[in-house]
């Protein structure tokens, strides 16, 4: 499977990196993991087709990782002319705040008539879900966001990716990366904590016990941005990686 970092930057931009988006290409689906707000500048500049992709999974509603989706479905209906399905997979809620988001942003546009179908999917925690020949399983994590925020464990194939989302240190981050191939974390500080955010610190006395095969760091601050971390990597926006 190939991963493409569309964004790994906090919500504001640190280091200019853009705001969080991966992209997942397998043998017989692409899908994201969240849609930040800059993620269709991404796929632009990083030659990612937005029709090609099935399904977005994400972990909260929170701008920097699901306000891209106006853009998403206004460029799939108005430019790239998308007659696939979308399918949008996320915390309960999502069905109320997608189309909130979109009348706050464009006005009027939650009700045209569109050319593809579009499915939102709400899913509840500990209740593994298969979308689109992905399983996903949710866990509740600890970041306010007005619905529930998760870490997903996503299965497709007997390959295990998980992203941490946003939160601080909870237990349940130990399920949901459990041998994963792949764990992408949040490593918003190096050692301070900060409140509904993960520090690297943090992360690295747990990673035995989660035995993940590789890590890759992202939603970094300035100050983890001048760490230099021996035991994971530093996500870059536009980098692939294969596992």
């Amino acid at each position: 499977m190939e991963l493409r970092v569309l964004g790994c930057g906090d919500a504001f931009g640190s280091g200019g990196r853009l705001h969080t988006c991966f992209h997942v290409e397998a043998s017989t689906t692409r899908f994201l993991i969240d849609c930040g707000a800059s993620a269709l500048i991404a796929m632009r500049r990083f030659a990612v087709d937005p029709n090609g992709i099935e399904t977005v999974f994400l972990t909260h509603l929170h701008g920097d990782h699901f306000g891209g989706l106006p853009f998403l479905i206004l460029d799939a209906q108005l430019v790239s002319r998308r007659t696939t399905p979308l399918t949008i997979v996320g915390p309960p809620g999502l069905r109320g705040r997608l189309p909130a988001l979109m009348e706050a942003m464009f006005p009027g546009s939650s009700k045209v008539e569109r050319k593809f179908a579009l499915q939102v999917v709400e899913i509840e925690p500990e209740t593994p879900t298969e979308v689109n020949g992905v399983e996903v399983r949710a866990f509740q994590v600890k970041h306010p966001s007005g619905s529930p925020s998760f870490a997903l464990r996503l299965t497709f194939r007997g390959k295990v990716i998980c992203y941490t989302g946003d939160t601080e240190w909870v237990d349940a981050l130990i399920p949901a990366a459990l041998g994963a191939d792949l764990l992408i974390a949040e490593a918003y500080t190096a050692e301070r904590p900060v409140r509904y955010h993960l520090d690297w610190a943090m992360l690295e006395r747990h990673l035995p016990e989660i035995a993940a095969k590789s890590v890759l760091l992202t939603h970094m601050s300035p100050d983890m941005l001048g760490h230099s971390p021996q035991a994971a990597q530093k996500a870059e926006d536009g980098q692939i990686v294969y596992f």
